[in-house]
């Protein structure tokens, strides 16, 4: 058997077939779950994603994915569908995201068919600037503004923050306590003085009650909003770069900012409620942010000043003439 290019093929025994149902058309509805097929071999898969707690866009992604595979191979043959990724004239990063929604089908009806996914061209994620993200903010409708300046805060994905309860917020600790996504870390996240007035007015003006969701609505409902927002925003300030921000990217402006300011990978890492450091290197990338700050700059002559310094956030920069000099960003 030649092996198509790019894939690790088992060179045993034929994939296991006995789980592999028949091509039939079902009726039942299923509430919330993206409509995107109703054949048999497919749904069944996006029922479990959606009660494994996966998020609603990665399910209609994968749904999408699969249906385009359907429709131009046999799903039962790995051979068959495997190559016709490889053939597709695209980017790699496009065969595998076709290649990883294959995984889900494989490992769902239990067909051992090892994959190898290409090398993907590396490329530049830009950081937005903290005044294209304020630009968004204060363009947008209420309570919309509210979530986006949550996003870039806490840096929170958009699926945690459409989960988040009442119970999830000290109001009197300006804190937070996502439930991570993708199995991620819990962690605790500092809000600041005004952001946490905002939320406390939010959740009284609504009349949540203490196991109730803080915005009641959906990931995907919340990136239409935005989407709808940032287009409208940009047309009318002629700024087509706006464009090009995704919601994500308040995530990575998080995490690039956060590093930036305590250079420490690992509290990035908690922060961001990642399981993997590796995950988190993507994140975050070094790029300077001095055309963009200001420092508070502070002297220190003693150890109890140097102490006190430290506890306040301040970073030790050198000694000179016998004072130690610390910085801290505004």
């Amino acid at each position: 058997m030649r092996k198509p290019h790019g894939i690790c093929l088992a060179s045993s025994d034929q994939p296991n077939m006995q789980k592999h149902p028949t091509h039939m058309e079902i009726t039942t509805s299923i509430p919330n779950l993206p409509t995107i097929a109703k054949n048999v071999p497919i749904l069944p898969i996006l029922v479990r994603m959606k009660n494994n707690g996966y998020e609603e866009i990665t399910i209609t992604s994968l749904g999408r994915n699969l249906k385009h595979l359907d429709k131009h191979c046999d799903l039962y043959n790995p051979q068959n569908t495997i190559a016709f990724i490889m053939n597709k004239k695209c980017l790699n990063s496009w065969k595998n995201h076709l290649l990883k929604s294959y995984a889900h089908y494989l490992k769902f009806y239990e067909i051992e068919y090892p994959l190898r996914y290409l090398k993907e061209k590396a490329h530049h994620t830009r950081i937005p600037t903290t005044e294209e993200l304020d630009t968004l903010i204060s363009s947008a409708g209420y309570p919309l503004c509210l979530k986006l300046r949550l996003s870039k805060e806490t840096g929170i994905r958009p699926v945690e923050l459409v989960s988040l309860k009442v119970n999830d917020f000290d109001n009197e600790r300006k804190t937070i306590y996502p439930t991570s996504a993708k199995n991620g870390a819990p962690r605790t996240i500092k809000l600041s003085q005004k952001l946490t007035h905002l939320l406390q007015v939010y959740i009284i003006k609504n009349d949540r009650n203490p196991n109730d969701l803080i915005f009641k609505t959906t990931g995907q409902v919340y990136r239409n909003s935005y989407m709808h927002s940032r287009g409208t925003t940009a047309k009318k300030l002629g700024n087509p770069r706006l464009t090009k921000i995704r919601l994500y990217d308040f995530r990575h402006y998080f995490a690039t900012r956060l590093y930036a300011r305590c250079n420490s990978i690992l509290y990035v890492q908690q922060q961001m409620g990642h399981k993997k450091i590796s995950t988190t290197m993507i994140y975050t990338q070094l790029i300077n942010f001095q055309e963009e700050e200001e420092y508070i700059v502070k002297i220190a002559t003693t150890l109890k000043e140097e102490t006190s310094l430290i506890e306040k956030g301040f970073i030790y920069i050198k000694d000179r003439d016998g004072y130690s000099i610390y910085k801290k960003r505004k």
